[in-house]
């Protein structure tokens, strides 16, 4: 199905993806603040999408919201998305033998056997992408109903462990974040460019779990080290050397008195 969408969408997206993935896997400690609002707009607009089975509306405000929430409050936002993150890796290797007994819809199955394979246009591709978004909600739906309890339990510990991390060591965990969304965001340019390709990646994902997930977690390890060693920290007292330094170049006006008058 991924041959017959239209190039600008997948190359666009693909590229796009890519370049901000990058910049976010290796430098989002250091550019955290422009880099938050284009980490809300991703994880507010992809939730709102997935959730509502593809309603670009309900994802667009969604990633306003997110990104009002990463700016007003910066250390919450980061702590939130990481627990989210943390949560969605491990619903993703818990769930990975539940998923695939699921029984959804696959609605897509009447977009694959309509007409030959002709090109689809910008807005049909749109379309196909939210009947593929709401096909993949109803499978996660329904992988969660047959996941057991104890497995629900290992994510909510791994959420109260990433979350008390960041409250407590908030640097290492903002890192650890960036370098996280960054590489998801590698993998999905990669893949958008691949399916343009012709390649199948995400049937080679499938088929060698394992070995992404470890290209995943060294990529992840990579970037957080790099962001740590590399972006400087911000300290009140560089502020307050900084404030000291701007008011001395700054010349006094000296008030006249009576014996300069």
């Amino acid at each position: 199905m991924a041959a017959r969408f239209s190039p600008a969408v997948l190359i666009g997206a693909g590229v796009a993806a890519l370049v901000v993935g990058l910049f976010v896997w290796l430098g989002g400690l250091g550019l955290r603040r422009i880099l938050l609002g284009v980490a809300g707009v991703v994880a507010g607009g992809v939730c709102g999408f997935l959730l509502t089975g593809g309603n670009i509306i309900f994802a667009v405000a969604a990633g306003a919201l997110a990104v009002l929430i990463a700016v007003v409050f910066e250390k919450i936002f980061i702590v939130i998305l990481t627990g989210v993150i943390a949560a969605a890796f491990g619903f993703a290797v818990l769930a990975g033998s539940y998923i695939k007994h699921s029984d959804s819809s696959k609605q897509y199955r009447a977009l694959e056997t309509q007409g030959a394979a002709e090109p689809l246009s910008i807005g049909e591709t749109v379309e196909t992408f939210k009947v593929y978004a709401a096909d993949f909600s109803d499978a996660i739906r329904q992988t969660c109903l047959q996941m057991p309890l104890y497995s629900w339990a290992i994510i909510a510990a791994l959420i109260v462990i990433v979350v008390t991390a960041g409250f407590f060591l908030w640097r290492p965990t903002s890192a650890l974040c960036c370098a996280a969304l960054g590489t998801v965001l590698i993998f999905v340019g990669m893949i958008l460019l691949l399916l343009y390709k012709g390649a199948e990646p995400i049937s080679v994902i499938c088929r060698r779990g394992p070995f992404c997930l470890c290209v995943l977690i060294a990529m992840i390890v990579f970037g957080t080290i790099v962001q740590l060693l590399v972006c400087p920290r911000r300290t009140k007292s560089s502020t307050a050397g900084k404030q000291i330094s701007k008011e001395k170049q700054e010349p006094r006006k000296v008030l006249p008195s009576w014996r300069t008058s």
